[in-house]
């Protein structure tokens, strides 16, 4: 049996508030979404260090800092109008397309 393709309330540009883990509070924009793992890459948060090898081009080697992924059921999206955290849902617009709306204001995003 094939798996459906999941549908986020996140995409890649938008801004958002981690909700919950280390990084709780801190916003930033999404820079990747890892659909078959259910995470996200967020610009600035969850900051890793990487051990980079010694290579002919860096032969000293290196440690790189790197954002993390963090699941999406952690992400809550910031509505552009307001500037708040809202949760999402889908309605059909005017042109008969699915598109997100926030259900603080209502408005499509």
């Amino acid at each position: 049996m094939e798996k459906k393709k999941a549908k986020f309330h996140i995409k890649t540009g938008d801004t958002v508030v981690v909700i919950a883990g280390n990084s709780k509070g801190q916003q930033g924009k999404v820079t990747e979404v890892l659909v078959e793992k259910e995470r996200a890459k967020v610009e600035g948060v969850n900051m890793i260090t990487k051990h980079i090898k010694p290579t002919a081009q860096n032969p000293q080697g290196s440690l790189v800092q790197t954002e993390g992924t963090i699941h999406i059921s952690n992400l809550m999206l910031i509505d552009p109008a307001t500037n708040q955290p809202t949760r999402t849902g889908r309605r059909v617009n005017d042109k008969g397309k699915l598109q997100r709306y926030s259900k603080k204001t209502g408005e499509f995003i």
